[in-house]
């Protein structure tokens, strides 16, 4: 039966190849718009970590003074100082911890006369590998006793040890950063989480990888470049270590809700403590944010991302409404035929199904040209100099969901239409003919 429709369906379009043309261009410029803008959506909004993000948290406490920014409004970047952050990593009371800032230095090549080149990487702590679960393709990280022995080592990400050693191996080597050399203890294979939720989330967080990676405390003893934001109130003296000023991103695994329950009680008690030796004076409100929670609360995804594609549903809407209009003067110009159709035996319902179906053969055409326009779409978005730019990529999730959305569209256009038509009565229509 539904064969049958569709024949009828496409009979009918070869009948009225304009009008036909104009409703298949509508839908499909709307399916187009909006799937462009739902494919980006999508792809900045997924789960970096799909695995591991339901263990992996992140603490907050606000060590600000009460005179710093209003009492009751929360510290939003999360960051920590480095005695809250030392503190917390020495407690252990978490399955793993590790802090960490982003860090940018001169790599000089190991051969030939090649003049040095700048890499962003990570100062962090020896958990941070086993914690999020980078791949290595050789070696491994560093241990908790190199943090404390302030070891020079370094873990590269592949892409820069191609560009140093080429294919040979390069556990072993040396590596020398800004003025110091390291030895490489690991590679990892080309580990880019997108976002880059790790580090402080801001418009750079999507197309960027760290290339290298070395122990937090190294980086501080040979006052290497960090990158970042660096918030400090009152003399504190040396920035860096100082207990006024935030700058360092704390992260920690629980793999079940009873240890995160526990880990808000510790950090409850914690704040409490430093109470009593004059610090953290704000009411004592610690948080504890699971990985995509944070990426919600740090509005990973542009605002202006989300007024377009606000926009882009908006306009699909338009195109429904349009192609609803051109349906309805169709479907009620063929009031002879239906009623023909109803006078020889067939149902409302038939007659329904029948116009259903044809409306879905026209979303469904309008899908086709709407995936080609969504593929223009994200080939221009990629063009634009945004970090997440790079990622806009359609998958077989969305191409699937392009055609889905074409054929709905096509029927939610088609529902009013063809409710009308069923409405016509067959008498009066047989009566002028």
């Amino acid at each position: 039966m539904f064969r049958y429709y569709a024949t009828i369906a496409a009979h009918h379009l070869r009948r009225n190849k304009a009008l036909g043309v104009l409703m298949v261009l509508v839908i499909g410029l709307g399916i187009g718009a909006s799937m462009t803008m739902i494919t980006v959506f999508h792809v900045l909004s997924g789960d970096p970590l799909p695995d591991r993000s339901a263990q992996l948290f992140v603490p907050q406490i606000d060590p600000r003074p009460l005179d710093h920014g209003r009492p009751s409004a929360p510290s939003t970047d999360g960051n920590f100082t480095w005695p809250d952050a030392m503190n917390l990593l020495h407690a252990a009371r978490a399955d793993r911890q590790a802090a960490m800032t982003g860090g940018a230095v001169p790599v000089r090549p190991v051969q030939g006369d090649g003049l040095p080149f700048y890499e962003t990487g990570r100062y962090t702590t020896a958990d941070f590998f086993a914690m999020f679960g980078a791949p290595f393709l050789s070696g491994t990280g560093w241990t908790a006793q190199d943090d404390e022995r302030h070891a020079r080592v370094v873990v590269l990400n592949r892409t820069l040890s191609r560009k140093l050693f080429g294919e040979a191996p390069a556990v072993g080597r040396t590596v020398r950063l800004k003025d110091s050399d390291f030895r490489v203890v690991g590679v990892l294979d080309d580990w880019q989480p997108q976002p880059q939720f790790y580090a402080q989330i801001d418009k750079r967080s999507f197309g960027r990888s760290d290339q290298f990676f070395l122990p937090l405390q190294t980086a501080l003893d040979l006052k290497l470049d960090f990158v970042g934001s660096l918030s400090c109130w009152g003399n504190g003296g040396d920035a860096r270590t100082s207990d006024q000023c935030t700058w360092l991103q704390f992260w920690v695994e629980l793999d079940s809700a009873a240890k995160a329950d526990a880990y808000r009680e510790f950090l409850s008690g914690y704040w409490r403590e430093q109470q009593a030796h004059g610090r953290l004076l704000r009411k004592a409100d610690p948080h504890l944010y699971g990985l995509m929670a944070w990426l919600i609360r740090q509005h990973v995804i542009p605002d202006d991302l989300r007024l377009q594609l606000s926009l882009s549903m908006g306009f699909l809407l338009v195109c429904m409404l349009n192609v609803m209009g051109l349906l309805l003067a169709t479907f009620l110009r063929r009031g002879g035929e239906i009623s023909v159709r109803r006078a020889l035996g067939a149902r409302r319902r038939d007659i329904f199904l029948q116009l259903g179906v044809e409306s879905s053969v026209i979303g469904l055409a309008g899908g086709l040209l709407g995936l080609l326009v969504a593929l223009l779409g994200l080939w221009s978005v990629r063009q634009r100099p945004d970090g997440y730019a790079q990622l806009a990529h359609m998958d077989a999730g969305m191409l699937l969901a392009t055609f889905a959305l074409a054929v709905l569209a096509g029927v939610l256009a088609g529902l009013l239409p063809a409710w009308r038509a069923c409405r016509i009565a067959p008498a009066l229509q047989l009566k002028t003919q």
